[in-house]
């Protein structure tokens, strides 16, 4: 059976989410849809491809069903055909995956991204019904890979397997085993999409078609210039800019990236990153500095070139 068509090259950020006070919200913080508005609209007018909204960095976890669908209306009419929207519809399991991968069709995303069965450690069958059932919704799936944090591992002997689903098109890779990019390619179809962004410059000249990213929400302009120099084959002016980026890029694979990137965001001034919602709380004073420093660095560098 044909592929579900959906090209997933280029900058897709996934996205923050922006919260405001409001004593009557969850946790004291409601979401600032105004804001986040704004922030997608920001990072496509600096070219990247689309946003994902309600990843972990949109901090799908701690919203309420009726936050969690309006930020995807949101997305999508900010960004009207402008770029892609690929929405988030991680679920504990395949009924509430499949029915946010539902609602994300009728309010007009593009494309889903979907790790496995979150919270529960699930073995390889029920990995492959989750898929399986998602796939029914009709929207073009990029499987998310991050055993990290899931304790799920999309290896590529079961991604050859998954890939048989027609409306499965790619995978967001952060194992961070950079010798995934081959191999998922040599088994199966899928466009592998670079998942960790202190691998970008490694994922790309490996192969990686796209870039489905964290720290393009505080360094639009210059993510969009990194994947464009590595994928235009210029890879020395790439890996200059890159070893420049890679130590606040590094957040990323932190425990603490939420926080950390929406911390950047408002250290480069150019959009807004805010607080977050519990279970996420504040950086500590130490890693603040760390990422205040780090942050600071590469603006400092941006400015000179």
């Amino acid at each position: 059976m044909a592929k579900n068509p959906l090209n997933l090259g280029g900058v897709i950020v996934a996205t923050t989410l922006a919260f405001k006070p409001d004593d009557n919200a969850p946790a004291g913080l409601a979401v600032d849809y105004d804001k986040f508005a704004a922030h997608c609209n920001w990072l496509i007018e600096n070219g990247c491809r689309g946003v994902g909204p309600n990843g972990s960095l949109g901090e799908y976890s701690s919203l309420t069903d009726e936050e969690r669908r309006t930020v995807i209306q949101v997305a999508v009419d900010t960004v009207g055909d402008r770029g892609l929207v690929v929405a988030g519809v991680h679920g504990v399991g395949w009924h509430q995956a499949r029915h946010w991968a539902e609602l994300a069709a009728e309010d007009g995303a593009d494309g889903v991204l979907l790790l496995p069965p979150t919270i529960y450690r699930a073995n390889r069958s029920e990995v492959i019904e989750h898929y399986t059932k998602v796939n029914e919704v009709g929207l073009p799936i990029m499987a998310y890979n991050n055993p990290i944090d899931t304790k799920v591992d999309l290896t590529p002997d079961l991604l050859a397997e998954l890939s048989s689903l027609e409306n499965l098109v790619a995978v967001k890779e952060f194992s961070t085993d950079i010798r995934r990019v081959l191999e998922i390619q040599d088994k199966t179809d899928l466009d592998v999409i670079a998942g960790a962004d202190d691998l970008l410059f490694e994922s790309l000249v490996a192969g990686a078609t796209g870039w489905f990213a964290g720290y393009p929400n505080a360094f639009p302009r210059e993510a969009v210039e990194l994947y464009t120099l590595v994928t235009t084959g210029k890879i020395d002016e790439a890996r200059t800019l890159y070893r420049e980026l890679v130590p606040v890029f590094g957040w990323d694979s932190k425990t603490e990236f939420v926080q950390a990137i929406k911390l950047s965001i408002d250290v480069a001034g150019e959009s807004y990153g805010g607080p977050t919602r519990p279970p996420r709380g504040p950086l500590s004073a130490e890693n603040a500095e760390r990422v205040t420093h780090e942050t600071r660095r590469a603006l400092d560098y941006l400015a000179t070139r």
